[in-house]
């Protein structure tokens, strides 16, 4: 027999298509009848069954000489506490609510703290409460900030033999039958009239010791007639002669990293860092996207874990002065759709790993922000880890976790 001719292959191409259009039509009438099946189902149930609400506690009020984060009091949620500065917490610094409708742990108070209680003052001196410090009263013949030094009525003598650039000869003249004598600048009189000696006035000892302003940011150095301040090693003094400057290591390339691993400038120096990816769990397994980033690789449609875990990993690195002012926010974390997909519509923060987590709260800022937020100081020099998450839904239901993994290096000075 010969080949089919072309309009007989174009009615079996027209009759398979009208078949497959049937076919298709019988498939969406079954899936649109099986969909209001399973809403009228919905409905049944959830007017036969309401859920019960959720267990909630009582109010808390922020401590009298302290502030309250938190204002969520359903079950599982936290409310943290902190002190003014002078005050110290005595009590829980978080309490969370739980399923029985009840707080946990103790309720904190704000008590004042109270500079000599530690007696710091020596040999006798009396300690005198003022805001937020001390003052020590001595007896004579002491003196200094705690009553540590013996004052000198007379030139020491090391000045005059040691060290002669610390004392001299006052400048004389004869007036109506009187001598009359001075010093220069940065220098006092020191002796009786007829042996009378020029003693440098040590200006840091002067101006520690009256509680006047800070002559130096960091370190006070007696000269001659004057002094001059100096930093700590990995600073810089500024053009005011006073302030101390961190020198960036790393953009200066001072470091001494190793290749694959990154310079991270902290106060005072610098750190060497090389982030690593989780270990392969299950079908949990993680690929470096960039140095700090970690990303989930796609997981088997059936494994509920893995879907669970992180889909995103990050690393942040982040210096601090010592004693940081507070309440101060560190660190922000923000959620974005991809082009062409919905974003989610619920957003949930948490803190979830790290050491001296209850320095930090984690609180949503606006609708697509969480802000980890410092709300007790912090010590130096330390370094302190902090991991906060964040949890997408749309329409109540769990689409994707991220991590950032957050690192402290905290200075051990105050600038």
């Amino acid at each position: 027999q010969g080949c089919p001719s072309r309009q007989q292959l174009l009615a079996v191409v027209r009759q398979m298509q009208q078949l497959l259009k049937g076919q298709e039509t019988r498939f969406t009438e079954g899936l649109r009848a099986m969909k209001s099946r399973l809403g009228v189902l919905h409905t049944t149930l959830a007017k036969a069954t309401p859920e019960p609400p959720a267990a909630s506690c009582p109010a808390l009020q922020a401590p009298a000489d302290g502030r309250k984060f938190g204002t969520k009091y359903l079950a599982e949620h936290e409310v943290h506490f902190a002190c003014d500065p002078g005050f110290q917490l005595l009590g829980s610094s978080t309490r969370t609510c739980q399923a029985n409708g009840s707080w946990s742990g103790q309720e904190p108070r704000c008590a004042e703290i109270r500079e000599c209680w530690s007696s710091p003052c020596q040999n006798g001196g009396t300690c005198v409460e003022g805001l937020n410090q001390f003052k020590c009263l001595c007896p004579p013949p002491w003196t200094g900030v705690t009553c540590q030094y013996q004052a000198q009525t007379a030139p020491p003598a090391w000045s005059v033999t040691d060290d002669p650039a610390f004392s001299r000869q006052p400048r004389c003249a004869q007036t109506d039958r009187a001598q009359h004598c001075s010093c220069e600048p940065g220098f006092h009189m020191s002796g009786t009239a007829a042996n009378g000696l020029c003693q440098d006035l040590n200006e840091c000892e002067v101006y520690k010791g009256d509680g006047g302003p800070r002559l130096c940011a960091h370190a006070c150095v007696n000269l001659p007639g004057s002094y001059r301040c100096a930093c700590p090693g990995g600073y810089v003094l500024l053009g005011d002669s006073k302030s101390c400057e961190d020198i960036d290591e790393c953009a200066l390339s001072q470091d001494n990293c190793t290749r694959g691993t990154a310079c991270i400038n902290t106060g005072g120096g610098f750190q060497c860092v090389s982030p690593q990816c989780p270990q392969p769990a299950g079908n949990v397994t993680y690929v470096k996207t960039s140095p700090f980033q970690c990303e989930r690789n796609p997981c088997p449609m059936e494994s509920r874990s893995c879907h669970q875990a992180p889909k995103t990993i990050s690393f942040h690195y982040l210096p601090l002065p010592s004693n940081l002012l507070t309440p101060t926010p560190l660190f922000r974390m923000a959620t974005a759709a991809a082009p062409g997909r919905p974003g989610p519509d619920s957003l949930r923060f948490g803190i979830v790993g790290g050491n001296n987590r209850g320095h930090f709260v984690m609180q949503r800022s606006d609708r697509q922000t969480g802000e980890l937020i410092l709300v007790q100081s912090l010590k130096g020099p330390q370094t302190i880890q902090v991991d906060v998450d964040m949890s997408e839904y749309l329409d109540r239901v769990f689409q994707a976790k991220h991590v950032s993994k957050i690192t402290l290096f905290v200075s051990a000075y105050e600038f």
